[in-house]
Formats: C-alpha cells, structure tokens, sequence
C-alpha cells in the first residue's frame, strides 16, 4: 500500500471559494470545504476538484492584501505590462508601485479627466476601491472602473464585475458581472477566465456547464495563473468536463507547484512520491512536503509526518515526525494511524517533538 494517499478532491464553487486540499497513506489531499460557501442549488459531481478563486496581486504595500475568508471583492492592481502609450501614465503607475498613493491619484485624475486615458481611469478605480492615497468610496470606484470598461480596460471590466457580484459600489447585479467577465476574458484577462470558469462550476450564477469551465480554466492556466493550473490538474485527473489524462494532470500541477500554489505543491510531491503520471522521484517529493508544511498545509504537515515516521524516502525522525503531526492535528487534520505509528517513542523524545510543535505554532516560523 503506498504511503502517501492521493487527494480525493471535489470540485463545485462560487466565484470566491477556498481550494481544495490533499488526506495521506502517501496519496492525494481529500477536499476541504469552505466555510464560507454558499448553499449550492446543483451540486457538482462527486469527485470534482474545488479551486481556489483566484488571488489578486497587489504591489507590496503597508496595507494586507484581501482575504477570500471572508470573501471581499478582489480588485486588481494594474498590470506592469500595461502598455502606456505616454510617458505621464508611466508615472502614475510607478508612484503607484513605490507607494506614492496621493502622487498617483493626481497623475491618474490628470489623465483621467484631460486625455480620458482608461488605464488612468483603472487606476482611480483600484485607488478609490482600497482607500490608497484618498477615501474609500465604492460608489466612486464603480464609477471610474465603469468609464474605463467603456472604454475597453480589461482589467476594469474584471473589477467592476467582481463588485457586481459583491454588491459594493452598487446594487449586486450577477447578469451584468457575468457579462464583465466574459468581455475581459474574450480580452485575454486570466483572472476573468478563471472566474468565470467557477460561475459554470458552481451552477447557480450560470447553468452548470463542466466542459466550458474546463475551457476557460484552460485559457487561464495557458496565460499562466496557477489557480487556473491546479484546478485543470484535478479536471484531467478526474475526467471531469476533459478526458481523463494523469500525464496532463501532473503536468499541469508542476506548473502550478513552480508558482507556489501550495495545493499544486502537495498533489505533486505525492504524484513523484508514487510515481503516478511521472516518474517515482521521493527526494524531490519530500522536498516540496517540506516546502509545503512550511508554508502551513495541514495536508503537507501530515504527509511529511508519515514519511518521517516510516523513513520511506527519508530518513526515519519519530521526534520530526510527531512535531508535524502535532501541528497538523491543531489544523484539524488528525490521523489515529499515525498516533499508533509515534506511540512508542521515550516521553524524552515525546517531549522534544512537543517542544518543537508549540515552538512552530507560537512563531509560525
């Protein structure tokens, strides 16, 4: 019996849904429920994949990037490859990226209001909508993020729908959120994509349509989102909407474990555990364990537990191996087999591991 159990994943989301996970023997992480996902009208089938919406990236900023737990409304940051065609929008962003918030806003409201420049329009968007350099008002970043849509942003259309869909800086209006999100991605607009990809996953916004999420997850992993990558992983890995494929799959969950999805991380260590898809490779395997566990996947702290408890592709360390399984079963991911596997180790070493975990959760380091 191998060690490491694959993830039994299921897929079946909203738009702003926790992704799925990984359980061990080694093999792939079971899926973890979100807790704040909504009451599905049409569940999705048994062993869909359940992704994780995706991320906004922001420049590095005194202020926390948003959380889909609760889920609020992701506004995107402009993208650096914005191609601005003067040399005063160029200024915009780059106040915005050091910080300069109050600088940016004038630019953008220059450029905005004198050369009707729709990335100064996004900008005033995204800086009203997070309180940079000037009040939080959601009512004025519709506004701006509607002008630059008008004009053909795609990264205003992605914003503005996904505040459509949250009910902020206006009513909540989902027909007009699907269309945003169709427009931005027939643009090229990943993070449209893949959002759009979970409305026809969930089946409540749109009818449920498997093989057009399975599409659209496509275009997004092609332009290169990880969340997009791991959740077409776990499509092929199933058959779910795409014929069934497990060299694509693992395929695409290295891709994603390079950009350090950390789900992506543990699917594909217990794919080069077990050599499924790919060839055996335990090493590398138990790297990204580690690299996981480090990065607080309960999965990937139990996973790692049982290879130390074993020494199957590592050398045996009952003292590392209990300090993970502690940390693992504060996470709620408990596993009475590997309690019976630590029960014979010396209350000295028992009280080494224990050091080790109360440690790690009191530094998260």
């Amino acid at each position: 019996m191998s060690l490491l159990r694959p993830i039994a994943v299921v897929l079946g989301c909203a738009v702003l849904a926790t992704g799925a996970v990984a359980q061990i023997s080694l093999t792939p992480p079971a899926a973890q429920t979100p807790a704040n996902k909504p009451a599905a009208k049409k569940k999705a089938p048994k062993h869909t994949p359940k992704p994780k919406a995706a991320a906004e990236k922001k420049p590095a900023t005194p202020k926390p990037a948003p959380s889909p737990k609760p889920a609020p409304s992701p506004t995107p940051s402009p993208s650096p490859t914005h191609e601005f065609e003067d040399p005063n929008v160029d200024l915009v962003y780059g106040a915005y990226q050091r910080g300069l918030y109050k600088t940016a806003f004038d630019l953008a409201t220059t450029r905005a209001n004198d050369a009707h420049d729709p990335k100064a329009m996004t900008m005033l968007g995204e800086l009203y909508a997070n309180g940079l350099g000037i009040k939080r008002d959601y009512g004025k970043a519709a506004e701006w993020y509607q002008r630059a849509s008008d004009a053909g942003d795609r990264e205003a259309m992605f914003a503005l729908a996904m505040m459509r869909l949250a009910g902020r800086g206006g009513p909540m209006n989902k027909d007009e959120a699907v269309k945003l999100l169709a427009s931005s991605a027939k643009l090229g607009n990943p993070k449209a994509a893949y959002n759009l990809a979970l409305l026809y996953l969930d089946g409540q916004t749109l009818p449920q349509d498997l093989k057009r999420c399975a599409e659209l997850l496509r275009m997004a992993a092609d332009a290169g989102s990880p969340e997009a990558q791991y959740a077409l992983a776990t499509f092929y890995k199933e058959g779910t909407g795409v014929p069934k494929d497990l060299e694509k799959s693992v395929r695409l969950l290295q891709a994603a474990s390079l950009a350090d999805n950390v789900d992506a991380e543990v699917e594909y260590a217990i794919a080069l555990y077990n050599g499924n898809g790919t060839p055996r490779n335990q090493p590398a395997a138990v790297a990204l364990l580690r690299k996981a566990a480090r990065q607080n996947s309960p999965i990937a702290q139990n996973r790692l537990a049982r290879v130390l408890a074993t020494g199957q592709g590592a050398p045996q360390d009952k003292v590392e191996a209990l300090k993970w399984h502690t940390v693992a079963k504060t996470a709620g991911k408990g596993d009475p087999e590997l309690d019976d596997m630590l029960m014979d180790m010396t209350p000295q070493d028992r009280a080494k591991a224990e050091e080790a975990a109360r440690k790690w959760l009191g530094t998260g380091k």
